[in-house]
């Protein structure tokens, strides 16, 4: 399997993963027009073959900034429902509550910082897990 990079996009931020069948490599969150820069950097550093880009907010417009850049690489559209569910699911896994907040049901406790790269990070795991790429 070869090297994915994941781009789950925002209005204000987007958040961006790298992964192989080996898992992930890169996440991170960034603004939309740095983008475009961060991938190119990141094709370079980790000789990615495919670009993924959730379906939703601004990704096709995303995607025609980014092929001015990546004209090498292709870009594919994935589904992107539930992930922001996922993310916050997984941010928790990684980041159990402590204390008293064991005791809150994890539905109703907010993650401590933006989830974007999480949200990255499923659909690239997705996207491998169907063996794609």
């Amino acid at each position: 399997m070869g090297v994915v990079i994941a781009i789950d996009p925002g209005r204000e931020k987007c958040g961006v993963a790298v992964a192989s069948g080996r898992g992930v490599l890169h996440r991170s969150i960034c603004p939309p027009h740095e983008i475009p820069g961060l991938v190119a950097e990141l094709i370079a550093e980790y000789s990615a073959g495919t670009i993924i880009i959730g379906d939703g907010t601004t990704g096709r417009e995303l995607a025609e900034h980014l092929r001015d850049h990546t004209a090498s690489v292709p870009i594919e559209f994935v589904d992107e429902s539930y992930t922001t569910l996922k993310a916050r699911s997984r941010f928790f896994q990684e980041n159990p509550p402590k204390g008293l907040l064991r005791l809150v049901p994890r539905g109703l406790l907010t993650p401590g910082r933006p989830i974007d790269d999480l949200a990255a990070v499923i659909l690239a795991e997705e996207y491998l897990g169907k063996g794609v790429g």
